[in-house]
């Protein structure tokens, strides 16, 4: 019976007949029939499995079952975040409940407040609600972990990408082709991402002498197409959005008016969603570490619910350019605009 390899909770449900469920009560110490934790203790003994520290500290009478907030679960970004937490679940005997929390509602804390009710620990995905809002969730929630949030004072556990870093990034590659007039179309207002993401453009601007703009818009298609007029309005070499959906919708746009993608205007995203490298052209972007961070997520959730208190953020790395067909040098003639 014993593998090679690192043992995990199905093998030893598997090799003693029971289900997962049972072998995560026999290791936490919840009353199991006597047989069959015998059977459960004897797999595990042969398969060397050693049960993972946190599971065993959680209390007996937990849901085993966390909630994960999020603005739009159409968004693929939110989406590639919900597979990796619901995997890591998976393997620690866990289940998720997901809701949605769309940022023109501004019901993201009862959100979270009335999924609390039903689960052990919540992980808030970009949160959009404020300061004195997150900390007064923190204290009623007691397991939350805010993910790309800065929450540095604000004592919340909390994981984050650097998005300040990557636009920047970004923002030197069109430097580099030329592009001096740039304009931003702006995600939510209370987004803690999309006030990185323009505080890099203007850093750029104010470092190489180039034009920058700020266009609202939202983080839609819809959004990105209407928000497009406007954006020209400002005559630009080059657009940068909030965020990839943004960017899909500007392409729209600008191909129904003729406008030649990259030879006429230039046009970046962030984020590096699936769609990005399929669309025509293919759009250049910036990926993000959804991955790492949906991870050490669901790490610091798990300590949380093992009583181990956190009250620091964690950084992930920077996301890399991804160079594709939406972006090109900048054009030697006066741009035009869709008047």
């Amino acid at each position: 019976m014993r593998r090679t390899g690192r043992s995990t909770i199905r093998h030893v449900a598997e090799a003693a007949g029971v289900s997962t469920a049972t072998v995560s009560r026999v290791f936490s110490g919840q009353r199991v029939r006597t047989d069959l934790a015998d059977r459960v203790r004897s797999a595990a003994g042969e398969l060397g499995y050693q049960p993972n520290s946190t599971a065993q500290g959680l209390v007996s009478g937990l849901t085993r079952t966390v909630g994960l907030v999020v603005p739009d679960v159409a968004n693929p970004y939110f989406g590639e975040f919900i597979q990796v937490i619901a995997a890591e679940a998976r393997r620690d005997d866990f289940r998720i409940l997901v809701a949605e929390a769309p940022a023109d509602k501004s019901n993201e804390f009862e959100t979270c407040m009335d999924l609390n009710r039903h689960v052990d620990g919540v992980i808030l995905i970009a949160s959009r609600m404020t300061d004195d809002e997150l900390v007064t969730l923190n204290s009623r929630v007691g397991n939350l972990v805010s993910v790309n949030r800065n929450t540095t004072e604000l004592r919340v556990a909390s994981v984050s990408a650097d998005a300040f870093r990557s636009m920047s990034d970004l923002c030197a590659y069109l430097c580099r082709l030329g592009h001096e007039n740039l304009v931003y179309l702006s995600g939510p207002a209370s987004s803690w991402q999309n006030g990185q993401r323009w505080a890099a453009v203007q850093d750029a601007g104010g470092r190489s002498g180039v034009t920058v703009n700020w266009v609202p818009a939202g983080e839609s298609i819809e959004d990105g197409y209407a928000a497009t007029d406007a954006a020209l309005s400002f005559k630009p070499t080059a657009l940068l959005a909030f965020n990839d959906l943004l960017a899909l919708g500007v392409m729209s746009r600008l191909n129904e008016i003729g406008l030649n993608i990259p030879v006429d205007i230039s046009i970046a995203g962030t984020d590096d969603i699936p769609f990005a490298r399929y669309v025509s052209p293919s759009l250049t972007t910036t990926t993000s570490p959804r991955s790492e961070v949906g991870l050490q997520a669901w790490s610091q959730l798990l300590a949380l619910m093992a009583g181990t208190p956190l009250n620091e953020e964690v950084e992930m790395p920077i996301g890399k350019i991804i160079i594709r067909q939406s972006t090109g040098p900048a054009p030697s003639r006066e741009p035009v605009d869709s008047n």
